[in-house]
């Protein structure tokens, strides 16, 4: 079973579920308040493939988990 992050709108925690993908967007409740007004967040992950004798990153969204941008051509690392 996956890891979901959760936002509770009336506490403003911020908390992880172990649930199964068939209840990842059903209202969960918060830990914290016990309110069931939470919101399930869209989590950032990395991974990483060894490719050329080097490790390459690899993430969801563009070739660099360090930003959020969706191209490198700004990048300047």
């Amino acid at each position: 079973m996956p890891i979901y992050e959760y936002f509770c709108e009336t506490c403003q925690d911020k908390f992880e579920l172990l649930r199964p993908f068939s209840k990842a967007d059903a209202p969960a409740i918060c830990p914290a308040c016990h309110k069931e007004s939470s919101r399930r967040l869209l989590s950032r992950f990395a991974c990483f493939s060894k490719g050329d004798g080097e490790n390459q990153a690899i993430s969801g969204a563009g070739g660099c988990s360090s930003c959020a941008s969706s191209s490198c051509a700004g990048c300047k690392r």
